[in-house]
């Protein structure tokens, strides 16, 4: 009785890691507009894998999605930032509704990624945190002992909307790097992985529709 149950918990394992295979994680997560987030993350030194895990998590690929707070767009970009980006880059004419266009959305976001990754030292859970929360409220986290024992790293995030927002960024960022979408060669899944990719799929499936996430992989 025992072998027969291993036997069935065994062959249940391995039709999960058949189905959750890779080439069908990458037809579960694919990452859209991917000759723009190219192009701007090789422009701004930003990870591409990273800029497709904020839009996945601000926008799902939606092009024209707007926000209560006005935030338009795959990475809702809000007014202020995207005139200030349009400024920042020379951009002539510009008008709120380009922020509609995938191109100019994703090179402004793109943009603003680099000005808060210098300003945050690279730190990318700084970055994402300012990106979600506000720079000026990292900054006086940073600056706050109950959040920041060292002035440099923040140890929480009193936001709960931005402590989860971090962890999803996050969580994608890792997925797609493992699955290697852009062919980069830094990453990549290997025999010893795909179990943990398709644990990870199977995680970000259930949490896809819960706005609470605090299990991830790194």
């Amino acid at each position: 009785m025992k072998k027969g149950k291993w036997i069935i918990w065994t062959l249940l394992l391995l039709l999960t890691i058949y189905f959750l295979h890779p080439m069908v994680l990458n037809k579960l997560f694919p990452i859209h507009y991917q000759e723009e987030i190219l192009k701007y993350s090789r422009k701004y030194n930003i990870d591409p894998y990273l800029i497709a895990a904020i839009i996945k998590v601000e926008s799902n690929y939606n092009p024209y999605a707007h926000s209560f707070k006005d935030a338009m767009g795959l990475m809702q970009i809000i007014p202020s930032t995207g005139f200030w980006g349009a400024k920042e880059l020379e951009i002539e004419d510009f008008y709120l509704e380009e922020l509609y266009v995938v191109e100019r959305n994703i090179e402004i976001g793109t943009w603003y990624l680099k000005k808060l990754h210098q300003q945050f030292r690279g730190d990318v859970r700084l970055v994402l945190a300012a990106y979600n929360g506000g720079s000026g409220n990292v900054t006086k986290w940073l600056s706050d002992e109950r959040y920041s024992s060292n002035g440099r790293d923040l140890d929480y995030i009193p936001f709960a909307e931005t402590r989860n927002y971090v962890e999803k960024v996050l969580f994608y960022r890792n997925l797609y790097s493992r699955l290697n979408q852009f062919n980069t060669g830094k990453h990549g899944i290997h025999a010893a992985d795909e179990f943990e990719v398709c644990l990870s799929a199977k995680i970000a499936l259930y949490l896809n529709g819960h706005s609470r996430m605090t299990i991830f992989f790194l």
